[in-house]
């Protein structure tokens, strides 16, 4: 654990007040749900929750599936690294940050494919590029998204956006059972 020699006081009402430093370095957003742990040392961690970690098994699967069925180099990730994958090393893609990029995307709601003249946008292993992206939604909250990647980009294919959306829209509804 590293010390960050910031310190706060707890409120009456038992607040305490996570600085703006530490909130944009650890990508932590107003609304964002927080897991507290103590230890026997008596320390309090706070630790970003992600809904998506409750589903890497089925989003494992998924991804699995994509790939064999369909040669789709896809990947599942929550708000901030990539969770499962198919179709590319997992050593160089699992925990790998995802572009402040992709948030906007997220932000979208929608189905996002890449169309020849936009930006590039990298997500996985080196080289890899955003070919279609859908965001994960559960109960109206941004829980991650399912995106296939590809080393050379072109207009993507309609059933690979149906794919990709179709993933989307069922890990979402998985969440929410």
């Amino acid at each position: 654990m590293k010390a960050t020699g910031i310190v706060r006081r707890i409120d009456d009402l038992g607040r305490v007040v996570i600085p703006k430093e530490i909130r944009r370095t650890m990508r932590i957003r107003e609304g964002d749900p927080l897991e507290i742990y103590t230890d026997r040392d008596g320390e309090v961690i706070f630790k970003k929750y992600s809904p998506a970690g409750e589903m890497l098994e089925e989003a494992q699967g998924y991804c699995e599936t994509l790939q064999k069925s369909c040669s789709l180099t896809v990947v599942v990730c929550d708000r901030d690294s990539i969770i499962a994958a198919a179709g590319v090393s997992k050593k160089d893609c699992i925990d790998k940050k995802t572009p402040p990029e992709m948030d906007k995307l997220l932000e979208s709601r929608k189905l996002y494919a890449y169309q020849s003249g936009m930006p590039r946008i990298a997500l996985g292993p080196e080289g890899y590029y955003i070919s279609a992206l859908m965001p994960i939604l559960s109960e109206g909250d941004i829980i991650g998204a399912v995106a296939s990647i590809k080393t050379d980009l072109r207009e993507v294919a309609e059933s690979e956006k149906l794919l990709i959306q179709t993933a989307g829209i069922y890990l979402g509804r998985q969440l929410e059972e």
